[in-house]
């Protein structure tokens, strides 16, 4: 049994839903159906959640909302029209979007969570009635009635252990259950939603309470690339991927798959796959605990940029007794998060988001690293990008990181730190920014390119 979850761009016009229907139909297995809101047309067209998250502003604002609900309600009408839908389904889809606006706005925490869960619930219920015209028995179910029970925290709504048990019931129906994704319902029965991008996240959970075979990821891509196909040229994509290795690409840059989506199928030891909607006979890329078959030492390479990096001196740092600690201990005070720490005897550098810092924290950090760390020299570097090589098969191959360094070198790219895991399951080197795209399409020829050449 699969759950399948398709993203916004596999539910962004008629044309995309047939697509879905024609998947579903072709596995009797795909009983659980996880849906997004509706995504872009076209690269000018405006996805439906940007388009709540204009109507709410407006809303809390006093301004009229008249053109916002409007537009919204006409994107599902034209759809429902196309697929020649019974007019009641819209009825409940207008009216749902138009009682938003009778909501109080004042001591409503969840108020801009219940606007944003509008799209992906109102098209659960447009698919749900799209399958059952067409000869698949399929019902709408809210994630109250799922069972998906998450804390109180508006937009970064977390699942409560006790909902799996309830979630496990839902295989008790005969038919397939179409479940808005992106959030879950409070103990208090507010709306809440996951952090952006969560639709990923509640087919993970779905898939872990009812212990499904699989869980189906359907993007419009042909699963995952070695590289972004907007640096390198047409990158050959990755039939296989572990959980470890995903997550360490998500965190880089690779945006296919929400990272936090990994947690609950993760624990549950269910294999993910990510599939095309546009090409669903490609077996796309599967994310499994261990893999199958002997695979390359590297299987991806990812960049991402908005990194600082604090670096500090202090002669003999190292024979001094709780000096990191005292360190981080000023970050913690000025509520900073750190990503990376790489060291020598006299040096310590933390990278970190650029987003984490402020001019005036900028100050702060170094006024106090001289003041209380008492170092010889502390600078704070901007624009730097972090790039992952990445493969669990690395630790079993001589020579990686002489061939990262080499193809860095050959390319003129200057490494400014490097830094690798206990784990060995990824090698981060942090480049300056401007330099991050030709390091990618370096490490790529590196790794890559030899195979096809053989």
């Amino acid at each position: 049994m699969k759950v399948v979850k398709f993203g916004g761009s596999s539910l962004a016009s008629a044309g995309q839903l047939e697509k879905v229907l024609q998947i579903i139909k072709a596995d009797p297995e795909r009983r659980f159906v996880i849906v997004s809101a509706p995504g872009k047309r076209s690269t000018q067209d405006t996805k439906v959640t940007d388009a709540l998250i204009k109507y709410y502003r407006d809303y809390v604002a006093g301004n009229d909302v008249t053109k916002h609900q409007q537009w919204i309600i006409q994107r599902y009408r034209d759809m429902a029209l196309e697929l020649q839908l019974k007019p009641n389904i819209l009825e409940r889809i207008s009216k749902s979007f138009q009682k938003l606006a009778s909501l109080p706005i004042e001591n409503n925490k969840f108020l801009y969570d219940t606007f944003l869960a509008a799209g992906e619930n109102n098209n659960a219920k447009l698919i749900a009635a799209y399958f059952s015209q067409n000869g698949v028995p399929a019902s709408y179910v809210h994630p109250r009635e799922a069972g998906l029970v998450v804390s109180s925290e508006p937009g970064n709504a977390r699942i409560l252990p006790s909902s799996y048990d309830k979630i496990e019931e839902l295989n008790n129906s005969d038919e397939v259950l179409v479940i808005p994704g992106f959030f879950g319902v409070t103990q208090d029965g507010q709306i809440c939603t996951f952090s952006r991008g969560g639709s990923d996240i509640t087919g993970s959970i779905i898939a872990a309470g009812v212990k499904a075979d699989v869980y189906e990821n359907f993007t419009d891509v042909d699963g995952i690339f070695a590289a972004h196909p907007g640096i390198v040229h047409k990158p050959h994509s990755i039939p296989e991927l572990t959980y470890r290795e995903m997550r360490e690409l998500a965190y880089a840059g690779f945006t296919v798959l929400h990272d936090e989506a990994l947690l609950p199928a993760y624990r549950g030891k269910i294999p993910l796959v990510i599939k095309n909607t546009n090409n669903p006979k490609h077996p796309g890329t599967q994310i499994v605990h261990k893999h199958s078959k002997d695979h390359l030492p590297v299987v991806g390479i990812a960049g991402d940029a908005g990194f600082v990096s604090i670096n500090m001196s202090k002669y003999l740092m190292n024979r001094e007794i709780g000096f990191g600690r005292c360190v981080l201990q000023i970050l913690e005070d000025l509520n900073i998060g750190w990503e990376h720490m790489p060291t020598g005897i006299d040096d310590l550098s933390i990278i970190l988001r650029e987003r984490e810092l402020t001019p005036i924290k900028e100050e702060e950090i170094l006024r106090q690293l001289v003041q209380k760390a008492e170092v010889d020299h502390a600078e704070i570097e901007h624009d730097l990008s972090i790039i992952m090589i990445v493969g669990e098969k690395m630790k079993s191959h001589i020579g990686v990181t002489a061939t990262a360094t080499k193809a860095l070198s050959e390319n003129n790219i200057n490494i400014q730190m490097m830094s690798q895991g206990s784990s060995e399951v990824s090698i981060m080197f942090v480049v300056e920014k401007n330099q991050e795209k030709a390091a990618i399409r370096a490490l790529y020829r590196a790794f890559f390119e030899p195979q096809t050449q053989e």
